[in-house]
């Protein structure tokens, strides 16, 4: 029997255990590890979800002691089990475990994936913070246009009791308010909510995937990071990010995707150089000359645009984008831009508690606030830092109005962004010929 050490971030990692290890008697999964997101080390995973062969759970460390951990627990193979990490830092963790003397595995798509009974579009990315979730909300609105009946299963963010979250359902915003969801969580289902479109989460996927189908006639599956599909999928869209050209051949499992795409979408080529949009090309004619390729613009709107011109702007700015995706602005730096702020004012000097660390640990960010909020603790600081930093104006560029979530006591405006087809015919055309494809079956 094989010792088992799955590396994660309380997503993939949980997704890999229950495929392929909860009933696997010939390996035995000593321990979880955890990193990128805050407060996951120190848990464990319950033995409600772990399976008759944990009857005590399966405890949660951290990464950085991954060499004290091969040894005392005598671990004989490594599972790499998380997504967005560069080929140099995941190769440097696979030496680190080999040096300490365990194997090293990833897991590849046909042992991790699960099969719908009905149609399955996935839409996911080759980096964080890509534009991914503003492709999925107009591949849910193509569907349901073509008279199709979308349910969208995000990829997992449980972060709170994981054995009350292995299936969560949200129809309304009162439900993010009862499951007491996170600043991550709400950008990710509240759009899609406003939509009237049921969004599907938690742990266990085969379960999650089983009451989905119930509801619609094609599941939606809306990645996170740049992680591969959970489900198998009928039609793949990958959508790519000028304004990192080359980081599609450079990231795991991102790289994944774009080998596999169906479909590719070039997104934000209304504000990226003509090099990289040229170099992005190169590189899909390169490897995947068989993806149909569609561009888009990402178009930033603000209600009010004399709001920001002249004035001392504080941009606060999608979490997840910022850290692990590791883009220095997002959309909110290229609105205040537009818009003729006066000045982009640094919160750095007045961050407080956790949101101080993001800033010891990205150092590339200086002239915008990540919108943190992990925990009621964080979302305190947060708004402590918000508080503190001297501005006329809070610029808000989350995908959700933060102004629900935290007090925000200063003047703030929002930032959206939605994608625009450029090529035509294009997704939309794409997506009319899959319905076409993949008629339901009538009960």
């Amino acid at each position: 029997m094989k010792r088992i050490l799955i590396l994660g971030a309380a997503g993939r990692d949980f997704h890999n255990f229950n495929v392929f290890f909860r009933y696997n008697s010939d390996c035995q999964v000593v321990a979880f590890t955890a990193t990128q997101i805050p407060d996951i080390a120190g848990r464990s995973y319950p033995r409600e979800l772990a399976g008759p062969l944990y009857p005590y759970g399966i405890p949660i460390f951290e990464e950085k002691d991954l060499e004290k951990l091969i040894a005392e627990h005598d671990i004989d193979v490594v599972v790499f089990s998380y997504s967005d990490i560069s080929y140099q830092n995941l190769m440097h963790v696979a030496s680190r475990a080999l040096a300490a003397g365990a194997d090293f595995w990833l897991l590849g798509t046909e042992h991790t994936q699960i099969e719908s009974h009905i149609p399955v579009v996935s839409v996911c990315a080759v980096r964080t913070g890509c534009g991914k979730s503003p492709v999925s909300r107009l591949v849910a609105e193509e569907l349901r246009r073509q008279g199709r009946k979308p349910v969208v299963v995000r990829h997992p963010m449980p972060y709170g009791d994981l054995a009350a979250q292995a299936v969560q359902r949200f129809a309304t915003l009162e439900d993010l308010d009862v499951q007491q969801c996170t600043i991550e969580e709400r950008e990710e289902y509240e759009p899609h909510i406003r939509k009237e479109t049921v969004v599907y989460a938690g742990v266990d996927y085969e379960q999650i995937l089983r009451r989905a189908e119930k509801e619609g006639d094609v599941i939606l599956w809306d990645g996170g990071n740049n992680d591969t599909p959970f489900y198998k999928s009928d039609l793949e869209i990958v959508v790519v990010d000028p304004h990192r050209p080359g980081h599609e051949l450079a990231y795991y499992p991102g790289e994944v995707n774009f080998f596999r795409a169906d479909v590719i979408v070039i997104n934000k080529v209304d504000t990226a150089y003509q090099r990289d949009l040229e170099t992005v090309s190169h590189n899909i004619k390169t490897n995947n000359p068989g993806a149909a390729v569609f561009e888009m613009a990402c178009r930033v709107k603000v209600s009010d645009p004399n709001l920001i011109n002249a004035k001392r702007v504080l941009v606060v700015e999608d979490g997840p984008t910022l850290t692990h995706g590791e883009m220095p602005y997002g959309a909110g730096i290229v609105a205040a831009r537009q818009c003729g702020a006066a000045e982009l004012v640094d919160p750095r000097p007045y961050a407080v508690g956790s949101i101080r660390s993001t800033y010891e640990r990205y150092p590339h960010l200086t002239s915008l606030l990540p919108a943190m909020g992990y925990s009621a603790m964080q979302r305190h600081e947060l708004e402590e830092t918000i508080r503190r930093t001297p501005c006329d104006l809070v610029l808000i560029a989350t995908p959700i109005d933060l102004a629900r979530v935290i007090v925000i006591d200063k003047p703030n405006l929002r930032v959206t962004y939605e994608v625009e087809e450029l090529t035509k015919p294009g997704l939309a055309e794409r997506l009319a010929e899959f319905a076409r494809e993949h008629v339901p079956v009538l009960a």
